[in-house]
């Protein structure tokens, strides 16, 4: 059996053959390339929780909220010391 396409009749052992060559082509096209490695940030030697408090800078508007800041950031200390041991 054929199916005509523009005109021509085209065997169906040449459109499934041309399905599964395109579709390995694709395949490859997307899986090959130049693989980025990936480069570590300044602190990577130190742990993600580390980085993280270096990095997240708290900015307090008021005195109040500065207060608010330091108390948490006391209570954040005083639960690290306690899960350490």
């Amino acid at each position: 059996m054929s199916y005509q396409i523009f005109g021509r009749a085209i065997k169906n052992e040449y459109l499934a053959l041309g399905t599964l060559l395109t579709t390995v082509g694709v395949v490859l096209a997307a899986s090959g390339g130049k693989k980025e490695t990936h480069i570590p940030a300044a602190g990577a030697g130190k742990p993600v929780l580390e980085q993280v408090k270096e990095t997240v800078p708290i900015n307090a508007s008021s005195k109040e909220e500065e207060e608010l800041v330091n108390s948490i950031k006391k209570f954040i200390a005083e639960a690290e010391k306690e899960s350490k041991h």
